[in-house]
């Protein structure tokens, strides 16, 4: 009613107001425009400054920073705060520069498989679950008895050609790894008659375990070895008629005795041929 005069209406009005001209709609607009601008603008470059705590001095800086301003070809005034930089050098600025990017953080094995575990507790966990299976491999008991090579038992302990064959014979290829069969300490690593090189393990329980006709020694006297550790390579040397590993177990007299009973009884049961074992 008072954008159109109490006296100008006469009835029941049909709307609310009068219907503004186009040039008026068009200048509101623009006034309302560069008001919410103003306002914006204000608010953007003040609330940093709201939001850090001033001591009594820097309020007294900040209350005196803010004049009044009014917009040319309006009636409307506002108030803009003073910085040292003109605005438009820092709205340039903000425009240039690039938004920092934000990192992603890889994905991590769940450690001890607990899952769901922020990163900065799933990492320390994974490392100290890799130094526990490191220590556990290292300190984890070996096994009773191994057997020595993946070959097959091509002759066994007993009556061959006339003569007495005290031990297996494991036919493999030249270089084929050997395996110490059970935990001992290597008494002799050097030629011998009859095998060319062998190696002597003195085992816990007191026997002795022989490795005959090895090509390469990789072991010497002294040394501690665990059942599975590789000690020599199959061989041909000596009186053999072909790569060969020539196993002979001595017992804590010094007799030769079988060696496929003796590793049955440590849980390497073998065959003739290929094992699994």
């Amino acid at each position: 009613m008072s954008l159109i005069g109490e006296g100008c209406v006469s009835g029941r009005p049909t709307r609310h107001r009068v219907e503004s001209s186009a040039a008026e709609r068009v200048k509101m607009a623009a006034s309302a425009a560069v008001a919410a601008g103003a306002i914006i603008g204000t608010l953007s470059q003040v609330a940093p400054a709201i939001a850090a705590p001033l001591s009594d001095h820097d309020a007294e800086d900040a209350a005196q920073a803010i004049e009044p301003i009014t917009f040319k070809g309006s009636d409307i005034s506002t108030t803009q705060a003073k910085f040292d930089a003109p605005a438009e050098t820092v709205e340039t600025a903000a425009a240039t520069t690039p938004a920092a990017a934000i990192p992603v953080a890889a994905p991590v094995a769940a450690p001890f498989g607990i899952g769901n575990l922020p990163p900065e507790i799933a990492g320390p966990l994974s490392q100290v679950e890799d130094i526990l299976k490191g220590v556990q491999q290292q300190v984890a008991p070996a096994p009773a008895a191994v057997r020595p090579v993946g070959g097959a038992i091509s002759s066994g302990f007993g009556s061959r050609w006339g003569e007495m064959h005290y031990g297996l014979d494991f036919a493999d290829y030249l270089g084929a790894p050997i395996h110490s069969v059970s935990n001992g300490t290597v008494i002799e690593a050097g030629p011998a008659s009859g095998f060319g090189l062998w190696v002597r393990v003195l085992q816990e329980d007191g026997t002795t375990a022989v490795y005959g006709h090895v090509n390469d020694m990789l072991v010497q006297a002294g040394q501690k070895v665990r059942a599975g550790d590789v000690i020599a390579t199959v061989g041909n040397r000596g009186q053999s008629t072909g790569p060969h590993l020539h196993l002979e177990i001595w017992d804590q007299g010094g007799s030769k005795i079988d060696p496929m009973p003796y590793l049955a009884d440590k849980g390497v049961p073998m065959h003739w041929g290929p094992s699994q074992h």
